[in-house]
C-alpha cells in the first residue's frame, strides 16, 4: 500500500513509478537503489552523471548480448556463426531496443530533468534503448542471470520469433548491395547537423546514390546512417 503524506495525498510518484517497473520487470527488488539507478537519465543527476543509468547501461548492453547469443544457439542450431551474428547485430541494435523499449512503457517512468522532458529526450531512441539495457543491467546485479533471462525472453519473443530462415540484413549493408546490382555507384553518407547538448545530441544524416537521396535522425550517426538508408530503400523499392 502505498504512503501518504500527512494531508493524505499519494507519496512521490518515483514510488508509483517502481512498483510499475518492478511489475514490468517480473521482479521485485531486494536493492531499490538498482531500480532507481537504471531510471535515471543522466540529465536529472547534474554534471558528470554518477548516479545515472549509465554505468547499468554498460553492464546491461554485455549482459543482453549474452543472453541473445545464448538464445540464438537454441533456436538455430544449425546455423553457422556467419547467420548468428546478423541475427544477433538486429535485435540488439538501437531501434529495435527502443521499439522494445517503447512497447513495454518505459518512457514514462524514466526520471529526466524538466528542461529534458519539454524537449522530448523521453522519447528519443537512443536514451529508450540505454534504459531498456540499464533495466536489464540492474535485473542481472540483483538477481543475477535467470532474472535477467526471464525478462529478455519474455520482451524479445515477438523479434526473435519473426526472424526469418534467412539471417536479416542491416539496411546500410542491403542499401549497398542494391546499389553494387546496379552500378558502381555507392552510397555516400553526410552529416548534415548535429545537434542537442553533449549528452544528448541529435545527428541528422542525408544518403545518397546518384540523384536519389534521403535523410535520418537518430541520437548516435550509426543509428541515423541506418534510418537514413532504411527510408532511400524504401524509396527506391517502393
Amino acid at each position: 500500500m502505498a504512503r501518504r503524506n500527512p494531508v493524505g495525498s499519494p507519496v512521490h510518484g518515483h514510488q508509483v513509478k517502481h512498483e510499475q517497473a518492478e511489475a514490468l520487470l517480473g521482479h521485485s527488488f531486494a536493492r531499490p537503489g538498482l531500480l532507481a539507478e537504471a531510471l535515471t537519465h543522466r540529465s536529472a543527476v547534474g554534471q558528470g552523471g554518477m548516479g545515472s543509468n549509465e554505468r547499468l547501461e554498460f553492464i546491461g548492453d554485455r549482459v543482453l548480448g549474452l543472453l541473445i547469443a545464448e538464445w540464438l544457439i537454441e533456436r538455430f542450431p544449425g546455423e553457422r556463426e556467419g547467420g548468428l551474428g546478423p541475427r544477433l547485430a538486429h535485435l540488439v541494435s538501437r531501434p529495435s531496443l527502443a521499439a522494445i523499449a517503447e512497447a513495454i512503457g518505459l518512457p514514462d517512468l524514466l526520471s529526466v530533468s524538466p528542461g529534458e522532458s519539454k524537449r522530448g529526450v523521453r522519447n528519443r531512441s537512443t536514451v529508450l534503448a540505454d534504459a531498456l539495457e540499464a533495466l536489464i543491467g540492474a535485473l542481472y546485479a540483483d538477481a543475477g542471470l535467470d532474472a535477467a533471462r526471464r525478462f529478455v525472453r519474455r520482451s524479445f519473443a515477438v523479434r526473435i520469433d519473426a526472424q526469418e530462415a534467412t539471417p536479416p540484413k542491416d539496411s546500410k549493408t542491403a542499401l549497398q548491395e542494391w546499389a553494387l546490382a546496379r552500378g558502381p555507384v555507392l552510397p555516400v553518407y553526410q552529416l548534415i547537423a548535429q545537434i542537442g547538448p553533449s549528452h544528448a545530441p541529435r545527428f541528422h544524416i542525408r544518403v545518397m546514390i546518384g540523384d536519389a537521396s534521403a535523410e535520418g535522425a537518430a541520437g548516435t550517426k550509426r543509428e541515423a546512417e541506418q534510418l537514413a538508408a532504411r527510408a532511400l530503400l524504401d524509396r527506391l523499392t517502393s
